[in-house]
């Protein structure tokens, strides 16, 4: 079993900032590329970022200079710094990890429960 919890989530006005984080947690033996996804109402989850397990990230055009991913690989967490966000940033945030779980050769995709995010004056 593997488990992803989203926290950070809330109601800000345009300008405003938030931090997301993602904890892993169950029987994980490596983690390799996680991202953030995000759904606003009515809309396809879109990718927000994603981030390799060396560091590495990768941004959608629409947060670059806003949005910072990062992650710390001994906690298993991963973190979005969320800054001037806008009301089109409104939506619920997804956690993503790729892992391989403990004893299983292959690896799988994990989502989180989500976390809303609102943004408006």
């Amino acid at each position: 079993q593997v488990q992803l919890v989203e926290s950070g989530g809330g109601s800000v006005q345009p300008g405003g900032t938030l931090r997301l984080t993602c904890a892993a947690s169950g029987s994980i033996f490596r983690i390799n590329d996680m991202g953030w996804y995000r759904q606003a109402p009515g809309e396809q989850r879109e990718l927000v970022a994603t981030i390799t397990s060396a560091g590495t990230p990768n941004y959608a055009d629409s947060v670059k200079g806003r949005f910072t991913i990062s992650r710390d690989n001994a906690k298993k967490m991963m973190y979005l710094q969320m800054n001037s966000l806008k009301p089109a940033d409104t939506a619920v945030y997804y956690c993503n990890a790729d892992v391989v779980p403990i004893g299983i050769i292959s690896r799988y995709k994990y989502w989180g429960q989500g976390t809303q995010v609102t943004v408006s004056s």
